[in-house]
């Protein structure tokens, strides 16, 4: 890429980070190029849809919970790093607001921008939950697509002033429905 068009691009990005901040998943493209002082067809050239501008701003987010994902595989209670995996996932969900419907839309949605770095997220807690399972510290009749049901239901109620207040106690409502209790 040219360093001019490098440099619009980054700028774009920013400016994308910053309005998604502000009014969620569903924010405005004609808003991040009003913001940025570009025409809607520069925004297009870059980003050509509001998925693509979220796969851009979430992918290293994504990545990094994959990563923790592949680290967290070491730790010795698998139960235990199975949590704080879903945690991490929460609060990426909560620090990104309406994105959690994206992300579901993306998994089922192979020509998604997102679809690619949601699987990979998925498939690297499916991982840890196969992990606790074999080694008896969760629920053997949970899958991945629950663990991800689990966190988007999380995701949702951040988002409902009613239940935000709430969300750090379901959390550990559902963690604990996830795990088998020690033997003893």
């Amino acid at each position: 890429m040219r360093s001019d068009a490098q440099k619009n691009y980054d700028h774009l990005f920013e400016i994308g980070r910053e309005v998604v901040a502000e009014q969620g998943a569903d924010a405005s493209m004609r808003e991040v190029a009003r913001r940025a002082g570009v025409g809607i067809g520069t925004l297009y050239r870059h980003f050509p849809s509001r998925e693509a501008l979220l796969d851009a701003l979430l992918r290293k987010s994504f990545d990094q919970l994959t990563a923790k994902a592949g680290e967290l595989e070491t730790v010795a209670s698998a139960g235990n790093a199975l949590v704080l995996w879903l945690r991490e996932m929460v609060t990426l969900t909560h620090s990104h607001r309406g994105v959690i419907s994206a992300m579901t839309a993306a998994i089922a949605e192979p020509d998604s921008a997102l679809h690619a770095s949601c699987v990979s997220m998925r498939a690297s807690g499916s991982q840890l939950l196969a992990r606790a399972q074999a080694q008896g510290e969760a629920r053997l009749d949970i899958d991945g697509a629950d663990l991800f049901a689990l966190v988007s239901a999380l995701a949702w109620l951040n988002d409902q002033p009613l239940f935000a207040s709430r969300v750090d106690r379901l959390f550990q409502l559902i963690a604990s429905a996830i795990l088998v209790p020690p033997a003893s």
